[in-house]
């Protein structure tokens, strides 16, 4: 059997970013067969570096979508998988931004992203440049997460996007995300004042996904967390835990976000438990 070692290491961001940005992550991914990564739904905006070669990214799974080259990509809330094609190497940095810190850091609703990838220079320019070169001649991970928190607080800094939010929507994500996607969108609507689809139309049109859909992603996350873990609970558990009304409700779920029903998913994803 082919050795191979997949090493990582996280990282918050200043407490000055944290309404922004989620984490960062730090991976490097050695000697694993050639294939394909499917980077499952979540709540996050993620933005990746590579420190290597160029990633090779489709934004969906077995669905004929292109598949693009890119020194480093950013894309928005997704409701499919996206298709990492590796070669068995893989080195960089992810930052997962929250809705909010699409704003203030890229200047613009999350909703104008969802479902796509473009290259993180077309959102920040030079800056992305020197983000870059910064990250490629770090030599530690910790240097990385610095040079991170250095030029994503200068982004922020270049305008006060963030108060264009309504504070409605985002009171509405924070429930939305606090209950893992397991509550009443109506419910949420009336608590803050709002119709249902006054709620869903506001929050479309700046995070990228209706409320509903939302739900249902950071439901699927929370499942897909379970289901990655080193000792995963059985399915049926996993299904009860993260809220699903049963097991087959998780696997139409499972089927949709990945393209794959549950066991062929963790048959097929040779990443699972490398670390």
């Amino acid at each position: 059997m082919e050795h191979h070692t997949a090493t990582g290491t996280g990282a918050r961001p200043a407490p000055a970013l944290r309404e922004y940005v989620d984490s960062y992550v730090g991976f490097d991914l050695r000697g694993f067969p050639a294939g394909v990564h499917r980077g499952p739904p979540s709540r996050a905006l993620t933005a990746v570096i590579s420190l290597s070669g160029p990633l090779e990214v489709a934004a969906g799974a077995d669905d004929g979508s292109p598949v693009t080259r890119f020194g480093s990509v950013a894309g928005g809330l997704m409701c499919r998988s996206v298709a990492l094609h590796h070669d068995g190497r893989q080195q960089g940095v992810q930052v997962s931004l929250t809705p909010l810190g699409a704003r203030a850091i890229y200047g613009m609703p999350a909703a104008e992203l969802a479902h796509r990838l473009v290259p993180l220079d077309e959102l920040l320019g030079a800056l992305a440049v020197e983000l870059v070169d910064r990250l490629r001649s770090a030599t530690t991970w910790a240097a990385r997460f610095t040079a991170l928190d250095e030029l994503l607080l200068r982004a922020v800094g270049r305008g006060d996007h963030a108060r264009e939010v309504r504070p409605e929507v985002a009171e509405a994500w924070r429930r939305l995300v606090a209950a893992r996607g397991c509550v009443q969108v109506g419910a949420v609507a009336a608590e803050l004042g709002w119709s249902r689809r006054y709620l869903t139309e506001r929050f479309l049109g700046e995070v990228g996904l209706p409320p509903k859909t939302l739900a249902r992603v950071l439901r699927f996350e929370h499942a897909h967390e379970l289901a990655a873990a080193r000792n995963p609970l059985p399915w049926s558990d996993v299904a009860a835990v993260s809220g699903y009304a049963d097991q087959a409700h998780l696997v139409r779920d499972w089927r949709e976000f990945t393209g794959r029903p549950p066991t062929a998913w963790r048959r097929g994803e040779v990443l699972l438990g490398a670390g």
